[in-house]
């Protein structure tokens, strides 16, 4: 019977194959640093702030798998280089697949939140702008995010982000297919812990390089630093904190693009308009 691994030893594991691995770390860091600067060039002058437009279909799936590989690869780069290592086929394509199906997967999410914006959008009135419930329901996101940071089920879906070794050992499967499969199943592993983050970014502008930079500096935070616990309650206090002032005093949140006002929060900043 195989023992059961420890997520610190799962953690530790994951960095040491990273270290080995250098070479593939290293072209995952480059393809998530490509990713922000196409993403930055992309939504310049897109964000209109909480609940900003999605556009076409094919435009925001583009922009958010490209969104999610500058956002996740420098967190899931120890899983993926401890993957390469664990590999007996040592195809160089199987890493490729892996990191296919992790995108796929949280494509499959962009999906999903492109199809719940496009039936809100499909409701009379624009329920969602600023001056109707847009505002109350950033907020509510924002609060509902910090709650489920706190919540049973972010906490196993983290600890599977935070012990790959486990995971990859519980499901194993051979083959390019079989690494494809084994990307997908990390990544839904992944959208259970970051899904709500997600819907965080949407609720203060998903066009935003600040707000996606934040996220992702929370995410990274959350499965790499080894107190799991003390992170989670952090994260949990930054959206408890922004749910609160978007609620109060928006105008008080830096980079935030207050919907109808012309410019951001920050003094001296004005966006182009869409």
């Amino acid at each position: 019977m195989a023992q059961r691994q420890h997520p610190g030893g799962d953690l530790a594991a994951a960095f040491a194959a990273a270290r080995v691995r250098l070479g593939l770390v290293v072209a995952l860091f480059v393809l998530a640093g490509v990713g922000w600067w196409w993403a930055a060039g992309q939504m310049r002058g897109m964000d209109d702030g909480p609940w900003t437009g999605l556009g076409t279909l094919s435009w925001f799936l583009g922009v958010w798998v490209v969104m999610m590989a500058a956002m996740m690869f420098p967190s899931v780069a120890p899983t993926v280089a401890l993957y390469s290592r664990m590999t007996r086929s040592r195809s160089p394509l199987a890493p490729v697949a892996f990191t296919g199906g992790y995108l796929a997967t949280w494509a499959g999410a962009g999906l999903v939140a492109f199809g719940i914006g496009a039936g809100v959008a499909r409701f009379p009135g624009d329920p969602l702008a600023w001056g109707h419930a847009g505002r109350p329901v950033a907020a509510v996101t924002l609060l509902v995010a910090a709650a489920y940071e706190l919540s049973p089920v972010k906490d196993v879906c983290l600890r599977r982000c935070r012990s790959p070794l486990g995971v990859l050992l519980g499901g194993w499967r051979d083959g390019w297919s079989g690494a494809l499969r084994m990307g997908v199943r990390n990544g839904a592993w992944c959208v259970g812990c970051c899904w709500a983050l997600m819907a965080s970014l949407f609720a203060l502008g998903v066009m935003s390089v600040v707000w996606m930079a934040l996220i992702a500096a929370l995410i990274a935070v959350e499965k790499t630093l080894p107190a799991r616990r003390l992170t989670t309650y952090g994260t949990a206090a930054v959206l408890a904190g922004l749910g609160v002032l978007l609620l109060t005093a928006p105008d008080a949140i830096p980079a935030l693009t207050v919907p109808g006002s012309g410019m951001t929060s920050m003094a001296g900043v004005t966006p182009p308009s869409r």
